[in-house]
């Protein structure tokens, strides 16, 4: 398993890509993150590829009914998701910013669970601006 880690740390190294500067990406996961998104310029807009993550909210309505809560779609790649619900529960433990939010959602009362799928959702976006101007992550102290 080292050698397989230390193999994918070294084919990370030789692509030109900053999606490992974010705190709790590392090389396999970044490695999983890349491969299921391909061509970030697949996606105009942040919002199709957090579709394609299946990070998205359902919607659940009828007639006059809608419901009041939502729930993640799942209907992307189970693999990009996976690999996101890693990195984000990395991420609060290593990011400022991200810390701070988690914190603020669960003082809200917010399940774990729920939390971490809102820092999914906040990690992909930023995924989607490093690889879209193709520049490191720089980490942010909260307000």
């Amino acid at each position: 398993m080292a050698q397989i880690d230390e193999k994918m740390a070294t084919l990370m190294d030789q692509i030109p890509q900053y999606i490992t500067s974010i705190p709790g990406v590392g090389s396999t996961t970044g490695a999983a993150i890349l491969a299921e998104i391909g061509d970030i310029h697949r996606f105009d807009e942040v919002e199709k590829l957090v579709a394609y993550a299946g990070i998205d909210p359902t919607v659940y309505q009828s007639g006059q009914f809608q419901a009041s809560k939502a729930h993640m779609s799942k209907r992307g790649s189970p693999y990009l998701r996976h690999a996101l619900w890693q990195a984000a529960t990395m991420a609060v433990r290593f990011d400022p910013e991200l810390a701070a939010y988690y914190q603020t959602k669960r003082k809200e009362g917010k399940h774990h669970g729920t939390v971490i799928g809102a820092v999914c959702r906040k990690l992909l976006a930023r995924i989607y601006v490093i690889l879209k101007e193709q520049r490191p992550y720089t980490i942010r102290q909260p307000c």
